[in-house]
């Protein structure tokens, strides 16, 4: 299941329509993208996915609506703060939420609650400055390829269609393999049969592209506003 559409599906019951849910978990997205540090060695998902939590219940509670923290949240919290720095040490990077999970023998989005309930993904990720509520974040959940039905519907309703159809196949290809599959830019640039440095630069590229027609679309937005 594709990120947002499962981390929206987690908010069903509070009575909102699972793609108006959608929507604002994209936005949680676009946020991450954009913030997110190529050179690090951390996983596009661990870093995204508590931005996109985050982005959901900012939500919920602009609409005044209580967010509780369960007592096995917090003690869950605990337990990954404490396997935190040895399996970090053990793996030579921050560790998966799937990776942590599996340590805890808890499901992974037991993990992915407990991580944005205490603001425990600062430790995991990036720096906090980064994961912070004002962060502006960027959407790529949109990349699996032409022939997924499924994705191709998500990209009808998402907000970013219009600036994912302007990338190339290439381009859409590069964004999966990085952001989705977690590749490096060395194992991309095999499986593109194009250099490491050449990867390198389309990355930048194409960001700042996505960046560019998301601001300008902003921009038209307030305008009509």
């Amino acid at each position: 299941m594709y990120l947002v559409e499962f981390l929206a599906k987690r908010f069903k019951s509070r009575g909102e329509p699972l793609e108006d849910l959608i929507q604002v978990g994209t936005i949680g997205l676009i946020k991450a993208v954009d913030r997110f540090d190529l050179g690090r060695q951390v996983e596009f998902t661990t870093y995204a996915t508590p931005t996109i939590v985050g982005t959901l219940k900012r939500h919920f509670r602009d609409q005044k609506w209580a967010i509780r923290v369960p007592r096995r949240l917090q003690e869950l919290n605990q337990q990954i703060n404490e396997i935190l720095g040895n399996l970090t040490q053990k793996l030579r990077r921050s560790p998966t939420i799937s990776e942590i999970a599996k340590q805890l023998k808890v499901s992974d989005e037991e993990v992915i609650e407990a991580m944005e309930t205490s603001k425990a993904y600062s430790l995991i990720s990036l720096d906090s400055e980064r994961s912070s509520e004002n962060d502006e974040e960027f959407s790529l959940m949109d990349f699996i390829g032409e022939e997924d039905k499924h994705l191709i519907s998500f990209y009808e309703r998402s907000s970013m269609v219009n600036a994912i159809s302007i990338l190339g196949p290439t381009e859409k290809k590069l964004l999966f393999f990085r952001f989705i599959k977690g590749l490096t830019q060395t194992e991309i640039a095999q499986k593109l049969n194009i250099s490491q440095m050449h990867v390198s630069r389309l990355l930048r590229r194409t960001l700042d592209i996505l960046r560019q027609r998301m601001l300008a679309e902003e921009a038209a937005d307030r305008e009509v506003e």
